[in-house]
C-alpha cells in the first residue's frame, strides 16, 4: 500500500479548476486511507531543527530530571510520563502489555475555555509542566506554533475536499483543545512481550493529526485489507492522518484508520513529533451531512472519555 502525497502549497497557489482537483484529490485521499504525506508544508528547516534537538536532549537527561516535569496530577494530560505508564490500544478494547515508549506531552498556551465541571476544568485547564533543560520551552512553542498554522491551513483545504466554504472550520477552532507530543521509543533488546508494540494499534482521537518522524526511521503501520502495512518516512515531509473527531464529523466518509508503531527485536532507538489538532472544548459535533449517523457531542466530554479509556 502507498500512502499518497498532497503539496499543500501547490493547493494553496492553484485556483479555478485545478484548485477544485486537488481538492478533490485530498478528499479521495482521506476516503481511502486517511493517512497523507503532506509536502509544501512551509514549516521552516531551523524551527524543525530545533524542536529535535531539544526533543534528545530531554530524553537524554538521566530519570530523575524527567520525572521532574511529570505531570502536576495524577491523570493529568500533560508532562512526562516514563515507560510501563500506556497502553494505547487499550482505547479500542484490547488489553495488551505497556507500549515501549515514553513521552513528553503539552501545550504551547493556556486554554481559556469556559468549564463548568470541576474535574473538567482541571483537566482542560492543565498547565505544562516544563522542564528545567535551556531552550526546551522556546524550541517548544516555535515548532507547536508553526504546525498549529500549518494545521489550520490543512483546515482550509479539508473544508474545500468536503465542498464547504474555505473558513467552515474557523468557528470551531478559536481557543483549540490541541496538543503535542514528544515521543521516545528506546533502542529494544530481544523479543518483546507477546502483544507488546512500541505504540498499541490504535485510532487518534481528534481531527487532525501531523506528524514528524525522525529521519529514516522505520516502524510506523497502518492498517488496511486486515494486514499491516509500513508508511514510508519521506524527508522533509509531515505525515498527517484523519482522527476518530473527524471521521464521525464526515459520517464516515472519511476514515481514521488503525496504525501501530511497530516493535520489533533489536531495533535503534526512535523520535517523533505529534501534533494533534483538536476544535475548542465546547465546540458541538454534529455530521456535516445533517444525518443522525452520530449524536451531537460536546468535544471536550469526548475528549476526555477517550484520553481516560486509553489511560485504564
Amino acid at each position: 500500500m502507498t500512502i499518497a502525497a498532497f503539496d499543500l502549497a501547490q493547493f494553496e497557489t492553484a485556483t479555478g479548476a485545478d484548485r477544485a482537483a486537488l481538492a478533490a484529490q485530498l478528499d479521495d485521499m482521506c476516503r481511502s486511507t486517511g493517512f497523507v504525506i503532506l509536502t509544501g508544508h512551509g514549516v521552516a528547516s531551523e524551527t524543525i531543527t530545533d524542536i529535535w534537538a531539544a526533543a534528545n536532549a530531554f530524553f537524554a537527561q538521566d530519570v530523575a530530571a524527567k520525572q521532574a516535569a511529570a505531570p502536576v496530577y495524577a491523570g493529568a494530560p500533560y508532562g512526562y510520563l516514563g515507560p510501563n505508564q500506556e497502553a494505547l490500544a487499550k482505547s479500542k478494547g484490547v488489553d495488551t502489555p505497556p507500549d515501549l515508549k515514553e513521552s513528553f506531552n503539552g501545550r504551547a498556551r493556556t486554554l481559556n475555555a469556559q468549564v463548568d465541571d470541576p474535574d473538567a476544568r482541571a483537566f482542560a485547564l492543565a498547565e505544562t509542566p516544563w522542564p528545567d533543560l535551556p531552550g526546551f520551552r522556546e524550541a517548544w512553542t516555535a515548532y507547536y506554533t508553526a504546525v498549529e498554522d500549518l494545521a489550520a491551513r490543512i483546515m482550509v483545504a479539508f473544508a474545500e475536499a468536503l465542498n464547504l466554504p474555505s473558513n467552515f472550520f474557523e468557528p470551531f477552532n478559536t481557543d483549540p483543545v490541541s496538543a503535542m507530543r514528544a515521543l521516545h521509543y528506546p533502542a529494544t533488546i530481544g523479543q518483546a512481550e507477546t502483544g507488546q508494540q512500541r505504540a498499541g494499534a490504535h485510532t487518534d482521537y481528534g481531527a487532525l493529526t501531523i506528524l514528524l518522524p525522525q529521519p529514516k526511521s522505520q516502524g510506523l503501520q497502518v492498517m488496511q485489507d486486515d494486514e499491516w502495512h509500513d508508511v514510508a518516512t519521506v524527508e522533509g515531509a509531515f505525515v498527517i492522518n484523519i482522527g476518530d473527531l473527524m471521521a464521525r464529523w464526515t459520517a464516515d466518509r472519511w476514515v481514521s484508520t488503525l496504525h501501530r508503531v511497530v516493535a520489533k527485536p533489536d531495533q535503534p532507538k526512535r523520535l517523533s513529533l505529534a501534533y494533534f489538532h483538536q476544535p475548542d472544548w465546547n465546540a458541538e459535533i454534529t455530521p456535516l451531512d445533517g444525518s443522525d449517523a452520530y449524536p451531537p457531542i460536546s468535544f471536550g466530554a469526548y475528549l476526555m472519555g477517550k484520553f481516560n479509556a486509553a489511560a485504564g
